[in-house]
């Protein structure tokens, strides 16, 4: 199997690509900066961008691997143009050089009817893949954690930058998060597997908890007490705006956040607790411990 993969320095992308190499799967890894080249140890690397790829970059390969997303919109990476454009961009190109199987990351709770931008854009290249005509396998995975992952960065950089822990909204949505190494699991199954082609897989992991009680276990794992504060979604989106102000003014301290974000903490982004186990035939990792291993102590 030779792939082609976006996204290979990112979190989930740096994962994936390091298991690959380990079991002797080779393929090219799209580079918008060759300075990453060092992280695509392996594979062959293609300088090139979702909007400019290179002619023939995708002789041979049997397997588009599309892991570029952004979770919030900065300058010209918009959600249209990073989530839609490109994807239809890298399917057009796929299907230039014959390729016959696409793999997608999207996310949970992808729709065109969802209240958030970043869902409605994963819906919108979901169906660019779809209806391709090349076999395709979607995951939908909830939040991945692990060593790297953005979202603890966040939680950690906000517990660390302030005497309380300020939660947007009620904090009671659900979240079922899952490790990086279950999610490489995953992908392992359905790459060996035939009966992945043409399906959507929602992903999660065997538990489900609130926002807050995540809030709670990243700080039981750091060693750290802080009180939780809620603060209603509007007025947190009003001082959003503040805080670029603050952070483009040098006080980086600010933890970056976006209107969008703060909108998909008000919905539940839950599956079947028992998809992993039921879809790819593996129990997976308690959330819990798994945080204890990656994350700081105080």
């Amino acid at each position: 199997m030779f792939l082609f993969i976006t996204g290979g320095t990112g979190f989930v992308g740096g994962h994936l690509m390091a298991e690959l190499a380990r079991r002797g799967i080779g393929g090219r890894c799209l580079l918008h900066s060759l300075k990453k080249a060092p992280r695509c140890s392996g594979f062959e690397t293609v300088p090139g961008s979702l909007e400019d790829i290179p002619e023939g970059s995708m002789d041979g390969v049997d397997m588009v691997v599309h892991l570029v997303g952004i979770v919030a919109e900065e300058g010209a990476s918009t959600f249209e143009s990073v989530h839609v454009r490109g994807t239809a961009n890298l399917v057009n190109e796929a299907l230039k050089a014959g390729v016959k199987r696409f793999f997608y990351q999207s996310s949970l709770g992808a729709s065109i009817n969802s209240p958030s931008m970043y869902q409605k854009s994963k819906a919108r290249a979901e169906e660019a893949v779809m209806e391709s005509g090349m076999h395709y396998t979607i995951f939908r995975p909830s939040l991945i954690l692990g060593r790297g992952d953005g979202f603890s960065k966040q939680i950690v950089d906000s517990i660390n930058s302030y005497p309380v822990m300020a939660v947007p909204g009620t904090g009671e949505a659900k979240f079922q998060p899952l490790t990086i190494s279950d999610w490489v699991k995953c992908f392992l199954v359905m790459l060996e597997d035939g009966r992945y082609l043409d399906r959507v897989c929602e992903i999660g992991g065997p538990e489900r908890f609130t926002f807050n009680e995540l809030i709670m276990m990243y700080m039981q794992a750091m060693g750290v007490k802080k009180r939780l504060i809620h603060v209603p979604t509007g007025i947190v989106k009003t001082g959003i705006s503040l805080l670029k102000l603050a952070r483009a003014a040098g006080y980086k301290k600010f933890p970056p956040v976006s209107r969008d974000q703060i909108t998909l903490l008000e919905t539940d982004n839950i599956t079947d607790t028992d998809s992993i186990k039921k879809g790819f035939g593996f129990e997976p990792e308690n959330v819990g411990d798994a945080l204890r291993g990656f994350l700081p102590s105080a």
